[in-house]
């Protein structure tokens, strides 16, 4: 990586005195404006301190959110579009409050128009409906989960939709999503440069399964793992309630364990975390089934969190389907568990009971909870304060506990995964006591 790679594309120099600075009176205090030269560090060690000073070369930044003295964009002309595409996510409707309040309370701009059903709605073949946001038609949509604009999933063309955007004037666009939300919103930038005119694109990274690349965390994701947290606490009950009893947990991880690794860490029952970065074999000396059996005939209990894309190795023709999002369609890991359990301990003639948890569709579509909700409000923030200072092609990040806007390229180079040499996938072997590996020789 290097520091070039982090420089986020601008529209143009800002020639509009913020309102915010206009807004300040003379008794109170200075509002905290951020200049573009403003960067936090990616990497804070001494180490890397150490080597760039002996080197120097320039260490990796990203440049700081926040509001800025002057604007591109002059409120009372700007127009702005919010769309929200993909799966569910506890935060949504936060966001999408948040920003229409952001823009009309701090910045005085009353034209936010809610595109409906992700990008199918800058498509004019679908038909549906565009709205005029409000400030009191979004008072409440907080208190639920879900989305208020409706999603998504699949490819659009991407000509089409800044068609769409021409023809209803947008001068900004905030697009809510993962990361197949956020390598369309790149594409609709590259369009807009294409086409030589001035439209923002701005990103706020909607991922349940906290795996975009170089942010510290992703809203819906803390509330994720705390319902997550309940769940597991039932299903320790429903184990102990029962001689030999297993409860098997799937949650959400499509490709990384941060729910799993998480919602175990949180409370203290659960004795097995099988994640997407840890292959593990299901027979043999170390497998799976053996490990699983001895903690039975010790504990006589057991409680497994499995993420759903873990085990995807044991499947024939896995990886081969995509969904409309271009992710890969994985195998049910759940079932599969729980079939081959029930298959090797009746076998052997073990006795055993077995439950099997399923809560991803509860999960995903709850509200957010109170520091999420926070979360939320404070990314919405950011992205508008962002946008309207002519930032585009960004997607807003949180890194070393600070708000940051890096290019949507970088953030959606690679997958954000659990590194197994961590201190994360450490502290979740201590707490629940597994073997480090579960693969034979």
């Amino acid at each position: 990586m290097k520091f070039e790679d982090f420089l986020v594309p601008s529209l143009g120099k800002g020639g509009v005195v913020s309102p915010l600075k206009l807004s300040q009176r003379e008794d109170s205090p200075v509002y905290q404006f951020v200049d573009d030269s403003e960067r936090i560090l990616y990497d804070v060690s001494l180490e890397n301190f150490n080597r760039c000073h002996e080197t120097g070369v320039v260490p990796v930044t990203f440049e700081k959110a926040g509001p800025r003295e002057n604007l591109y964009f002059e409120p009372a002309k700007t127009k702005v579009a919010i769309v929200t595409c993909g799966g569910l996510c506890p935060g949504l409707n936060n966001v999408i409050r948040s920003l229409v309040n952001e823009l009309y309370y701090r910045y005085g701009i009353s034209r936010v128009l809610g595109i409906k059903y992700g990008y199918e709605g800058l498509i004019s073949k679908y038909n549906h409906p565009v709205v005029e946001l409000t400030a009191p038609m979004v008072r409440d949509i907080h208190l639920t989960g879900g989305t208020f604009l409706g999603s998504s999933r699949g490819e659009q063309d991407v000509s089409q939709m800044v068609d769409t955007l021409e023809i209803m004037n947008v001068n900004v666009l905030f697009c809510l999503g993962g990361d197949g939300t956020l390598r369309g919103a790149h594409a609709i930038h590259e369009e807009i440069v294409k086409r030589n005119i001035k439209i923002c694109v701005a990103g706020i990274p909607k991922t349940i399964d906290n795996d975009i690349d170089l942010i510290q965390k992703s809203f819906g994701f803390e509330t994720a793992f705390s319902i997550a947290n309940d769940i597991i606490r039932n299903a320790h009950n429903e184990a102990t309630g029962a001689f030999n009893g297993i409860a098997l947990v799937k949650l959400m991880g499509r490709d990384s364990g941060f729910i799993a690794a998480s919602a175990a860490l949180s409370i203290s029952e659960v004795n097995f975390v099988l994640i997407p970065e840890i292959n593990f074999d299901l027979y043999g000396p170390r497998g799976f089934l053996k490990v699983l059996r001895k903690r039975l005939e010790e504990r006589h209990h057991a409680v497994i969190v499995v993420a759903e894309g873990a085990g995807q190795e044991f499947f024939e023709q896995a990886g081969e389907d995509k969904d409309p999002s271009g992710n890969i369609k994985h195998k049910d890991i759940g079932i599969y568990l729980k079939d081959k359990i029930t298959e090797e301990f009746r076998h052997k003639e073990f006795p055993f009971s077995i439950k099997y948890i399923d809560p991803s569709y509860i999960i995903r579509s709850a509200p957010a909870n109170p520091n999420d909700s926070k979360f939320c409000n404070l990314l919405a923030q950011n992205a508008v304060h962002g946008a309207l200072a002519g930032k585009t092609d960004f997607v807003v990040g949180f890194w070393n506990n600070q708000f940051t806007l890096l290019p949507i390229s970088r953030a959606v180079a690679k997958r954000k995964k659990i590194d197994i040499m961590s201190e994360l996938w450490w502290n979740v072997l201590e707490a629940t006591g597994q073997p480090i590996s579960m693969k034979n020789p």
